[in-house]
């Protein structure tokens, strides 16, 4: 098979290096990846949402499969572009089309669909400007922390959760009134404070069938003990110690099958990854939001435990036919540790060069925000180089990674050194 990937991150290296073990792979592109995907495919300077530059190069190297990364596109609705163009739409994308990818790309419509399906969720309410007062008087009922979120994609910096009440309606008049994230918070979810511990779980569905993947949990602060801004993520394990078979088997039934059965009782065409982010209280799952894609970076923890052919299950995707494909994990734990541009999630410097990454041995160094310039790596983002390691449990795997973590080296760099030990 000849498979386009889309994206440039730390989720997209994993995928790429994934699928470049299939044995059913012909060729692998990565738009625009990055320099760590250039191990595994070729790199294409393409945007991921620049669907005629996409469909052009698909046509000219004769594209079997799409795999879309990011939520971006998807959102955008680069699926129903493949299904409407005569040209693309026998060639299949892994994500789900426009309609579908509201579940992340709307908080409001996500809340409605929990709810309409008794999937268990905190409660909610949603407001516009033009019900900003009605906002108020539902924040006055509420009790503290208050929870407010932006309706659309924000970056990952659209929820706040704040403890004065004075302080809540400023900010829900500045989301609202003042556009504090421009469009994605003209509406604005208020919901209900759920106390409890996070933790991720991921599916893949061809819209009948679905498999469950190893579930994980990401450490989204900047700083240890899960303090200071949030960022797209610091780390992650897998498997999560305190998700046993029983809190599992309760995941499943209450939120993962309502979840397929509800799309499709909804009249909604599902293809791709389902994440579930859900949080643990008193022993019972409730999701805190959906994602239409793998997370990132628990997807550097949840794909190296895969033991099973992802191209197959994507074929299995695209054909309709995944509930005969094989699904088999890796027994092993699976840790994570994000290495960062000094400053970041505010402002960092790129440009710097990255030392120690041939002296890496014992853990996979999956490329997050990294640029290749000949035999030179630089860094290009805020998060540059997630380290992730194998053991025979969660404390072996993160001894490994600290290890590999202390062998590389660029200007300002950053790494959390608490990942996973809130869970060992």
């Amino acid at each position: 098979m000849r498979v386009l990937l889309l994206g440039s991150g730390g989720r997209e290296h994993a995928l790429s290096w994934k699928i470049s073990e299939s044995s059913i792979l012909e060729e692998l592109f990565i738009a625009p990846g990055n320099a760590g995907t250039k191990n595994h495919g070729k790199n294409i300077n393409l945007s991921v949402n620049d669907f005629e530059g996409i469909k052009s190069f698909i046509i000219e190297n004769a594209i079997d499969i799409v795999v879309v990364g990011p939520e971006d596109p998807l959102v955008n609705g680069i699926a129903d572009f493949f299904e409407a163009d005569e040209a693309l739409a026998k060639v299949a994308v892994v994500g789900p089309n426009k309609e579908a990818a509201q579940l992340e790309g709307s908080k409001d419509f996500a809340k409605e669909f929990m709810r309409r399906h008794n999937i268990p969720t905190a409660k909610y309410a949603t407001f516009t400007k033009d019900t900003l007062e009605a906002g108020y008087a539902f924040l006055d009922a509420m009790k503290s922390p208050y929870v407010l979120k932006a309706d659309g994609l924000a970056a990952g910096k659209g929820v706040l959760i704040l403890e004065d009440l004075d302080e809540a309606k400023a900010e829900l008049k500045n989301m609202l009134a003042d556009a504090k994230f421009g469009e994605a918070s003209s509406r604005v979810v208020i919901e209900q404070f759920l106390d409890g511990v996070e933790l991720s779980c991921f599916v893949i569905t061809d819209g009948d069938a679905y498999k469950i993947l190893p579930e994980a949990k990401d450490y989204k602060r900047i700083g240890e003990g899960d303090k200071g801004l949030n960022t797209g993520g610091m780390g992650a394990v897998s498997p999560v110690p305190f998700a046993n078979p029983t809190f599992l088997d309760k995941i499943k039934n209450q939120v993962i099958i309502p979840t397929v059965k509800g799309l499709k009782a909804d009249g909604i065409k599902y293809k791709g990854f389902i994440f579930f982010g859900l949080i643990n209280v008193k022993n019972e799952p409730y999701v805190i939001e959906y994602n239409c894609r793998m997370g990132d970076p628990e997807t550097e923890v949840v794909i190296p435990r895969l033991k099973s052919d992802i191209l197959d299950l994507f074929e299995g995707v695209a054909t309709n036919t995944l509930s005969e494909r094989d699904v088999q994990f890796d027994e092993r734990s699976a840790s994570t540790v994000m290495m960062v541009s000094g400053g970041y999630p505010e402002k960092y410097q790129k440009g710097k060069q990255i030392f120690g990454l041939n002296s890496i041995t014992d853990s996979i160094v999956f490329h997050a925000g990294t640029t290749p310039d000949g035999p030179v790596v630089s860094t290009s983002g805020g998060r540059v180089l997630a380290v992730t390691s194998y053991g025979k449990d969660l404390k072996t795997a993160l001894k490994k990674s600290y290890e590999s973590v202390g062998k590389i080296e660029f200007e300002n760099a950053f790494f959390r050194r608490d990942i996973g030990h809130d869970v060992l």
